[in-house]
């Protein structure tokens, strides 16, 4: 590694910027494009951070519809065994889950297999969303509810 004197390195490169005396920082321009590449790139990391924020947002919103789908599939199904009436037609409604009310929608109708019921199940912020919910769930269910005593003993009636 050599020393680079004043005189030997102005003559050598041309410019004085190996004396210590005149490196001392950045110049104007290098500092105007490094402000000009902070300008371009933070509002770019802005945008993706809010992009971030309505992401878990609608995620969160999404899950709580989800969640709400299931509830009112779980009490169909205990509405269902208790009276053991299923039956194609439609039912709407509303329910407060997670401190805001959610619009349901429920829709059963006959399946082309014999004796299944098709349950759809669509929820939304609000009540002009039916076409496009949050959430859709869709089940299928047995119509036949029929269901077999058993006879204590353990022996069949038939027998």
């Amino acid at each position: 590694m050599s020393v680079c004197l004043y005189t030997k390195c102005k003559a050598r490169t041309g410019h004085f910027y190996s004396d210590p005396k005149y490196a001392r920082g950045f110049t104007l321009v290098e500092v105007m494009v490094a402000l000009a590449i902070v300008a371009i790139a933070l509002p770019a990391v802005l945008m993706a951070l809010y992009q971030q924020v309505d992401d878990t947002a609608y995620l969160r919103d999404k899950t709580i519809a989800q969640m709400l789908a299931a509830n009112k599939l779980a009490e169909m199904r205990l509405v269902i065994a208790s009276t053991r009436v299923l039956s194609a037609g439609k039912d709407a409604g509303i329910a407060a889950l997670a401190d805001r009310e959610w619009h349901w929608w429920v829709e059963t109708k006959p399946t082309e297999a014999e004796k299944f019921m098709r349950i759809e199940i669509r929820v939304a912020l609000a009540e002009d969303q039916q076409a496009q919910p949050l959430y859709m769930l869709t089940a299928f269910m047995s119509s036949d509810l029929a269901v077999e005593e058993e006879v204590p003993g353990g022996q069949n009636p038939e027998d």
